[in-house]
């Protein structure tokens, strides 16, 4: 299985830890988040890595070199003008027939494998993983009626919804959707080709998931994975 991570982003949510460091190798605990993404995909089989880099590319270059460290090969594209989530897969030119691409930031306990042999099944050119995420809004929320009586009265709602996890299955044949050079995010990837009549298939779990690019959320996972870092990376003793 291939893998392309997206790790070119500048980490601005994630300041002050990311002034120094990219993202990608922000530690979560004493591991940084990129190493334990690839820890994980190479227990699901996945044995070529392709990441493409921009903001500090060469401490990223440096640390995880050609792969080899674990057992797998790894790959470069850098991005010397910012190409959003998705622009970055026009500068690949061995992707194979599916492959997974994700974001260089989130903990997970998602199934790979499960989620790409669900893409595989369906055979469309796009799947995208999904979890069940709750906002709370901390206000009274008024609903009105149109002669502006009052209709409904909320304390402090939560409201819950369906959001992408940031990892997603591609078939490449969504590279003929993506111009030359062109900035581009997933998202209206996404939608360009449900426009031209393509199938995206949705892939909703209940695993764990954060996105680590938020001091907040960070903290959490720096507790989440010191308590249960098994979870992450089953092998650690």
């Amino acid at each position: 299985m291939q893998a392309v991570i997206l790790a070119g982003g500048k980490g601005t949510r994630l300041r002050p830890y990311t002034t120094v460091f990219p993202k990608p190798l922000v530690p979560v605990g004493d591991v940084p988040i990129l190493e334990i993404i690839i820890r994980q995909l190479k227990k699901h089989s996945v044995d070529e890595i392709v990441i493409s880099t921009g903001h500090l590319a060469e401490l990223i270059e440096a640390y995880f070199g050609d792969g080899s460290r674990w057992g797998l090969h790894i790959d470069y594209v850098r991005e010397y003008k910012p190409l959003n989530t998705a622009g970055a897969l026009g500068l690949i030119d061995n992707l194979r027939e599916n492959f997974l691409v994700m974001n260089g930031d989130i903990l997970t306990t998602l199934d790979y494998s499960q989620l790409f042999n669900f893409h595989i099944e369906k055979k469309g050119i796009a799947t995208i993983s999904l979890h069940k995420r709750e906002s709370k809004i901390d206000y009274g929320v008024i609903e009105m009626t149109p002669d502006s009586r009052l209709d409904k009265y909320i304390e402090k709602p939560a409201y819950q919804f369906l959001v992408s996890m940031g990892v997603n299955v591609l078939n490449a044949k969504c590279r003929d959707y993506i111009k030359k050079n062109e900035s581009i995010g997933l998202p209206d990837l996404m939608m360009r080709m449900k426009q031209e009549g393509e199938n995206i298939y949705c892939y909703p779990s209940d695993c764990y998931w954060l996105d680590i690019g938020r001091v907040d959320d960070y903290q959490v996972a720096q507790e989440e994975f010191e308590h249960n870092k098994r979870q992450f990376l089953p092998d650690e003793q």
